[in-house]
Parts: structure tokens; C-alpha cells; sequence
């Protein structure tokens, strides 16, 4: 299969730029449109997908991720069914345990054992299918039977989250472009699937991170310092649980945070937030896709190569319009049986 590619929106006021955006990103041949569910931080991000849909006509749209912690699970998989169904079957969704929709709202990310519970039921109860929770029996009775399944990709770093996504996810979402890393989350993810009895090759990889296109490199990595310092949210709690020696996480993805300082979350994907400020340059350029037209595209050749079956371009930069374009005129056309 050849490389798909996504754009991801923030739900910022006003609400019709998310929409003008995934417009453009549809015309410039992004084959999904995805936001962020952070419901304190952002606007609602659920009527906007509504309004999005509307707008479009091919786009596939969810979450880079909602959760079933802020979202009580059988809402959540309602939400997705109502827009698969206004969509005409264009729903993907992207859930995770919860990193800024919890946190910012003093709780923590949902339990790992918590977090499978909850997308066993999710996953077959937005697709119609009865399922037993609470001790009841239940149905989403008007779920059309001849709409395509919705797929659940499931985010995870640590190795008990990332065998939640092998056993129960239909792909593995990766806030990262770092060709190591990506590797050794998708292993520990397939492991998990094999040994639950699940063919590992069917496993999605789902690779998400900044991309600014320009010539000035410089200005690329200031654009985008504040993604590998988002990361290191979820990197902290695996330095807290696992430790830093490499023996259980790999250190390419440790090493790097022991320089931070602290995290805002009222900065969370801003560009020039302060917390960014000691990532280095060679991080800003293994996390994410920046460069010229030819630097992007070699490092998507190179994500391609190992197995990258989906990259979301997280457009939280300046110059919005041209990135999107960039790639529609100049990226997405190389990438043999992607719809320019």
C-alpha cells in the first residue's frame, strides 16, 4: 500500500478556519482530516467534524485522539456512529488514554487496563454490533449495516499501552517521525497482536508530526520545537515507570528529555512555546518532516520504507495555506496511489 497522507486542524476560534483548512486540504489531495479533542484548551471539536463533513466530500475525518475518559465510552462511540452516518462512512477514529483533555482538567491519563475495557465495547458498539457493559445489554439499533466499518487506531508510547493497540486496534498512532522509534513502537504493538492471536501484518502504522516546507531550516525547527516537548509529557511518565537505561524503552526516545525544565499546557501545540526551548536541532529534525520540498520528501521516502502506512501533517505552524499546498503540488503526487 502506498503512503496516505492527513492534515491535522486545532479546533481554535474562529470555528470556520478548521473548516476552511480541511477544504484545502481535500482539494490539495489529503486523503483525512483530523483534530484534537481537548474540549477546555479548544472548541468542542465534535460539531466541527459535523461541519467539516458537510464541506467535503471524500476526506475521512476523527480524532489524533479523542479518549474514554473525558468522553464517557458509549457516548463516544455514538458521536462517531452519528458521524459516520452523516459522513456516509467516512469516520476513523484516533483514541488514546489522554494527555492534554485530562490533565488540563486535574486527572490523569485513563488507566491502561481501564483504557482496553473501554475500546473492546467502543470498537464494536459504534459498528452496530450488541455489546455487554454495565452489566447490560446493548445496541446501537440504527447503525447502518451497509456502511464500511469505522476503524479504531489506537496512541500509545509504553509497552502496555502499545499492546493494548496490537490486541484490540485496527492501527498504532506515532507522534513521531523518528524512523528508530517508530520501529520498535510497532514491534512491541505487533508482538502484542501475534501473541493475542491476531495477524501482525494487518496492524496499521499511523505516523503523525509537524512538516514546514522551506528552504530555511532554521526557521523549520523554531517553527516546530514545540512538538518533541509535547512528547515528552508521555516520555516522563515512561521514565517514571520503566526508568531511563534503555532496557525497556529504547533511550533514542528517553535521552532526550532529561534537559526539560517544565510544560505549559496553556502553550500546548503553540508554536514559540516557552517549554520548547531545550529541544535541540537534531531532535526538531528526527521528530519531525521539515526542509525543502526534497528534505520532506526524502524522509517520507524513508518512513514509506519501514512500513509507515499513514502520515498527518500537524499543521500547527505559521504559513498554513502554503504547507497544504506544498504538498499537494509537490509532495503527494510522488507517492504512487495517493489522489492529487
Amino acid at each position: 500500500m502506498a503512503l496516505s497522507f492527513g492534515v491535522t486542524v486545532l479546533p481554535d476560534p474562529p470555528y470556520t478556519r478548521l473548516v476552511e483548512l480541511m477544504k484545502l486540504g481535500e482539494d490539495n489531495g489529503f486523503e483525512h482530516g483530523w483534530t484534537y479533542d481537548s474540549h477546555v484548551l479548544w472548541q468542542e471539536s465534535f460539531p466541527l467534524l459535523a461541519l467539516a463533513i458537510q464541506a467535503t466530500s471524500r476526506m475521512k475525518f476523527g480524532h489524533l485522539v479523542t479518549n474514554p475518559g473525558t468522553r464517557e465510552p458509549t457516548v463516544l462511540a455514538s458521536l462517531y456512529a452519528t458521524l459516520h452516518d452523516i459522513s456516509d462512512g467516512r469516520m476513523v477514529m484516533g483514541i488514546g488514554r489522554g494527555d492534554s483533555a485530562r490533565r488540563y482538567i486535574g486527572q490523569p491519563p485513563v488507566r491502561v487496563a481501564q483504557f482496553e475495557n473501554a475500546l473492546r465495547m467502543i470498537k464494536p458498539f459504534m459498528n452496530g454490533e450488541e455489546v455487554h457493559w454495565n452489566d447490560k445489554d446493548l445496541q446501537l439499533k440504527w447503525v447502518r449495516p451497509e456502511l464500511p466499518r469505522i476503524p479504531m487506531w489506537v496512541a500509545g508510547y509504553g509497552p502496555k499501552a502499545l499492546a493494548v493497540a496490537g490486541r484490540v486496534g485496527d492501527g498504532v498512532i506515532i507522534q513521531l517521525a523518528d524512523p528508530e522509534i517508530i520501529q520498535w513502537i510497532m514491534g512491541t504493538a505487533r508482538k502484542a497482536a501475534e501473541e493475542a492471536g491476531r495477524d501482525p501484518a494487518e496492524l496499521k502504522c499511523i505516523v503523525c508530526a509537524p512538516s514546514h516546507i522551506s528552504d530555511d531550516i532554521a526557521d523549520a525547527r523554531e517553527q516546530t520545537r514545540w512538538f518533541p516537548a509535547m512528547v515528552s509529557n508521555h516520555v516522563k511518565d515512561l521514565i517514571e515507570r520503566y526508568g531511563s537505561d534503555g532496557s525497556v524503552v529504547p533511550q533514542a526516545l528517553t535521552d532526550y528529555v532529561q534537559a526539560r525544565t517544565f510544560y505549559d499546557y496553556n502553550d500546548h501545540s503553540r508554536v514559540g512555546a516557552a517549554h520548547g526551548a531545550f529541544v535541540t536541532d537534531e531532535i526538531c529534525d528526527r521528530f519531525s518532516v521539515l526542509g525543502s520540498v526534497e528534505q520532506a520528501t526524502a524522509k517520507l521516502r524513508e518512513l514509506e520504507s519501514i512500513g509507515v502506512d499513514h502520515f498527518s501533517v500537524y499543521l500547527m505552524t505559521h504559513g498554513q495555506e502554503a504547507t497544504l499546498t506544498a504538498y499537494g503540488e509537490h509532495i503527494i503526487p510522488q507517492f504512487a496511489g495517493a489522489t492529487a
